[in-house]
């Protein structure tokens, strides 16, 4: 450790943003279109940095880094440049008859102090798309990316400290200080993506200073393939959304149900398109990612030993690669089907009816997503209303959070709270009311004391 990071006091950082945001500079929105500006300029001038970074943490290709990362959160900023004046005005609302005369607004404001605590599978994306939101809601930040992505976490603090002074926009340096301690602190605010198990731990924290909270957090994503869906179509997106990533993505799908007419066929479909896509060996593919640790790859290996692989199971410990692998014939109460799995290994379960698949999923902890495909309105309308997730899919993985124009986020074990688009803005943001009412008149009849019969009252409230 060096003598900045002995050195180092989380606590004059918070003084300083404290002080920092007392100025209200960050209430104006010109300023804060300014700072998102920045931070854009700022990562197209470390684009081969962050490609760089993203391929020696994961083994990244320049097409995967850039489309679900690098080009994702700028696409993400851009988004927000072009709109955030437009979020940020007063929303004038209805005001009762009671106040006649009077006008009723809801105001946005920021709440102050924002710590974001980031994951390691996308380490670049899932710091700044929050960062996006707390900018635009007129915040300073603290930011932790993940230890487990060292040359991403790097990158990242140069890309801000080019932009920023940490009076604004902190990158806690690597090493300093761990979560846990971090988390010992009072802020406005916290974001955090991650496990339930942390996510659990930054709740705790929080509620100490009864701080409020957005939790992204995972679970095991079912995908559901009915017997009417177009299997060709399918199994490609089915793999591409499975193994991006080399599954380590928290929307992956995590095991898969498929109609029992139609199982053959899919699977050697998707035997298929994963040689299309990576070619025989994988290995050597360069669009193919690795696993982050040593810790991960042991879990992963270990979950090999359950059911019968019907494609992959190769395994390389020197350089963590795991085969896209599928599986079946697994068990109910094996880990592989109770624990997220996230990494290259997909279980499959075969299925007769969608109420059978309606019951399971509901059976267990609501999933992050749920992916369905099929061509049927009646099973696609049933699977919509009486399951429930963060998000969903119908004919495809991944894409519905992909979109600046839908909210993404879990319910229950899977997080709370969403973001991405106008959802980023509102997250980062208190909606304060306002009613200002006019000094022109008065009703007496709201003072004591109180004449009214019960029967008057009763209509007097229907004006308020």
């Amino acid at each position: 450790m060096d003598e900045k990071q002995k050195n180092f006091n989380i606590e004059d950082i918070i003084k300083k943003q404290r002080d920092f945001f007392k100025t209200g500079k960050t209430k104006d929105p010109d300023f804060r279109v300014m700072q998102l500006q920045k931070l854009r300029n700022s990562i197209n001038s470390n684009e081969a940095l962050l490609l760089d970074a993203l391929k020696k943490d994961l083994n990244k290709s320049t097409f995967e880094a850039y489309t679900s990362e690098v080009g994702f959160a700028l696409n993400d900023i851009d988004f927000m440049i072009k709109n955030l004046k437009n979020f940020a005005k007063p929303l004038k609302v209805k005001t009762p008859s009671a106040y006649f005369g009077g006008k009723s607004f809801i105001v946005p404001e920021p709440y102050g102090e924002a710590l974001i605590i980031g994951p390691w599978n996308y380490p670049f994306q899932l710091i700044i798309g929050p960062l996006t939101g707390s900018i635009a809601g007129g915040n300073c930040s603290i930011l932790k990316p993940s230890r487990f992505a060292p040359e991403t976490y790097k990158a990242i603090e140069k890309v801000i400290s080019d932009a920023f002074d940490e009076n604004y926009i902190y990158v806690v340096k690597s090493g300093s200080i761990a979560s846990s301690e971090l988390l010992k602190h009072r802020y406005d605010f916290i974001f955090f993506t991650g496990g339930s198990t942390v996510g659990k731990l930054v709740m705790e924290s929080a509620s100490r200073f009864l701080t409020p909270v957005a939790l992204e957090l995972g679970g095991k994503s079912p995908c559901i393939v009915d017997k009417d869906a177009k299997i060709e179509y399918a199994a490609k997106r089915i793999v591409w959304g499975k193994y991006l990533n080399s599954g380590q993505t928290c929307v992956a799908p995590d095991y898969l149900m498929v109609h029992k007419d139609i199982k053959k066929e899919l699977l050697s479909k998707m035997k298929e398109a994963i040689k299309e896509f990576y070619g025989s060996n994988p290995k050597e593919s360069n669009c193919y990612g690795r696993i982050i640790n040593k810790k991960h790859f042991d879990r992963l290996e270990n979950l090999l030993k359950q059911g019968k692989i019907v494609t992959g199971g190769n395994t390389d410990a020197d350089s963590l690669y795991i085969d896209p692998t599928i599986i079946e014939d697994v068990s109910l109460e094996d880990e592989i089907m109770t624990e997220e799995i996230f990494g290259p290994i997909f279980p499959v379960i075969e299925f007769e009816n969608i109420d059978e698949v309606i019951e399971f999923v509901n059976h267990r902890e609501k999933p992050l997503a749920l992916y369905f495909f099929s061509n049927s309105k009646n099973n696609i309308k049933k699977i919509v209303t009486e399951t429930s997730s963060g998000g969903v899919s119908i004919n495809d993985t991944i894409s519905h959070m992909t979109t600046s124009y839908l909210p993404f986020g879990g319910v229950g074990q899977s997080g709370m709270g969403n973001y991405h688009g106008k959802a980023s803005f509102d997250t980062f943001s208190h909606k304060k009311s306002v009613l200002k009412n006019q000094m022109n008149f008065d009703l007496k009849q709201k003072y004591p004391p109180y004449n009214m019969g019960l029967k008057k009252i009763r209509k007097l409230m229907k004006f308020v």
